[in-house]
């Protein structure tokens, strides 16, 4: 991996004995919130730290964050001091800021506003006023960095969500701030990513000297890389003692939770659930009326049986005899030698895919950034087509939530938002109610949705979907962004959903929530699915695919 010129450090100069973060007595409120997000909170980060803010969804993490970048600290009432290497944040010009202090969000929906990549990199540079020949530096030593270049001419609508993440953090750190936030940064990455991800943000930090705070609810993978932690809550931040506490991990079945009796097996330490034992959970919505027998859907339908029993190259034969018969066996839904690109002139994104995912069952796919499995929910949820190949859906209904849960979210408040398919898909206040009850989102209905955290918006997304009773239920990355209470009622409501005959497919980074939840997991890999299998089995032999 390459290693970057740090360059001349800009900005007032600031003394070590000078804290990095410095707030003092900061409190914060939304407008139309009944309570302070924030209230008298006090916190100190040293320079060079690594540091980790852990807490639940909704403490306001986030809004901590945002609140030292004064261009897009959020709306409110505000008191209180924060300053940044020894600078008010309320005095910081956008230059000042843009050399001082980096963001990352949490969605990099809301980060990236060029067509492509090497655009998106330049885009800051090009703002701050540099020197062409200092921008192509700058873009070509940070891509080679985080290596970027082989994908620096894509369009950045092409990409998948973990490299999209990975994008910004690029862009940002070409800007060559001293401070380092970031908001979830890894909540879009597979495993593997994640590592390396972390890795170059520790070289960051050791390397460049510039002091990094991570926002997360899963701190375990980046604790061997973390100097301290703090925990907010109640509007307070406090230092995590214990950093060790941080990694232990929990179960997201609890007996008094929900009474299905999850146990964990002697055997390689890995959850499981005795459906024998299952309680009595109705849900809200009503799916039980979900189709066993497959129906072919024609309006997704692309048969070119010529193409490939003449042995194209572009289109290898598939034997989706198998795939066809668990088809007739009941499946609800069903792919066999699908192939799906994007335009013409990219490559394959589905190459051949044959799957299956059987009625009233929890199926997670996992898998590399940019393999298709975001693709693959596209195609099933119908809002892309496939070329080649069959799509089976048994089920009349079907809902995606997306990567990106604003794509669902219109209304001015929470309440609005809920209700806008009531006449449509007839449901009542009552109802409406419930199922924000059930998922953690009670007293929330006067807010924007756009002043929730990211977890919030996850879940509100996830009860308009919960409201009309699709039986499909297609999900992109259900739990970034969630703590463990969330993750809790997640794993709930995904597994009332296929008690009462829906089907789940969810396309998830978070093994731990796989490997409790789901029947079975896919690993998706080149646009194929490379294998298929109990959780049990699936982790029993992976080396690098471990929860």
């Amino acid at each position: 991996m390459a290693r970057l010129d740090r360059g001349p450090v800009s900005g007032a100069a600031c003394g070590p004995d000078i804290p990095a973060i410095e707030v003092q007595g900061l409190s914060f409120a939304y407008p139309g919130a009944e309570a302070p997000v924030l209230e008298g909170l006090d916190w100190r980060v040293p320079q060079g730290a690594f540091a980790l803010l852990v807490g639940g969804t909704g403490s306001g993490k986030s809004t901590l964050l945002s609140l030292l970048k004064p261009e897009i600290a959020p709306a409110g009432e505000r008191t209180g001091d924060a300053r940044v290497l020894g600078e008010n944040v309320a005095d910081m010009d956008v230059r000042a800021s843009a050399e001082r202090v980096g963001y990352v969000f949490q969605d990099p929906e809301n980060q990236i506003v060029c067509e492509t990549v090497w655009h998106e990199m330049a885009f800051g540079l090009e703002n701050l006023g540099l020197a062409r020949d200092e921008m192509r530096r700058r873009v070509a030593e940070t891509s080679y960095f985080f290596g970027l270049e082989d994908w620096l001419h894509r369009d950045t609508d092409t990409l998948s969500g973990g490299r999209k993440q990975l994008l910004s953090l690029a862009a940002v750190l070409a800007l060559r701030p001293r401070v380092l936030l970031l908001d979830e940064p890894t909540s879009q990455l597979d495993p593997v990513a994640e590592k390396n991800f972390l890795h170059a943000l520790f070289r960051v930090n050791r390397e460049l000297g510039c002091m990094v705070v991570v926002a997360t609810h899963q701190p375990r993978p980046m604790l061997e890389y973390a100097t301290c932690a703090y925990r907010i809550e109640d509007g307070r931040v406090r230092e995590v003692a214990d950093m060790a506490s941080l990694g232990r991990r929990e179960s997201l079945f609890s007996d008094d939770m929900l009474g299905w009796g999850a146990v964990r097996c002697a055997k390689n330490g890995v959850f499981s659930r005795r459906e024998d034992n299952l309680g009595s959970l109705e849900p809200p919505g009503d799916v039980s009326s979900a189709k066993k027998s497959s129906e072919l859907d024609k309006s997704s339908e692309f048969v070119a049986q010529t193409s490939l029993e003449n042995g194209s190259e572009a289109f290898p034969r598939t034997d989706g005899s198998r795939i066809l018969q668990k088809m007739h066996g009941g499946s609800a839904t069903t792919l066999a030698g699908s192939w799906f690109r994007y335009d013409r002139a990219g490559g394959w994104v589905l190459r051949g895919l044959d799957v299956a995912f059987s009625a009233g069952a929890v199926h997670a796919v996992v898998g590399g950034n940019g393999c298709g499995k975001s693709t693959m929910l596209s195609v099933l949820a119908k809002t892309a087509k496939l070329q080649r190949g069959r799509m089976v859906r048994g089920a009349a209904s079907a809902a995606l939530l997306p990567q990106n849960p604003k794509a669902l979210l219109v209304a001015e408040t929470v309440h609005d938002e809920l209700m806008e398919w009531a006449s449509t898909c007839g449901y009542d206040e009552n109802l409406a109610r419930e199922r924000a009850a059930s998922l953690g989102l009670s007293g929330l209905d006067g807010r924007h949705p756009y002043d929730l955290s990211g977890g919030q918006r996850q879940l509100l997304a996830l009860a308009k979907l919960l409201l009309i009773g699709p039986e499909l239920l297609l999900l992109d990355e259900p739990t970034k962004g969630l703590d463990l209470a969330s993750r809790r009622i997640i794993a709930r409501a995904l597994r009332d959903h296929a008690r009462a005959g829906g089907t789940v497919i969810m396309a998830t980074h978070d093994l731990d929530f796989a490997e409790q939840v789901a029947d079975d997991i896919a690993m998706m890999f080149d646009g194929e699915i490379a294998c298929m299998e109990p959780p049990t089995d699936f982790f029993a032999d992976n080396v690098f695919y471990r929860a």
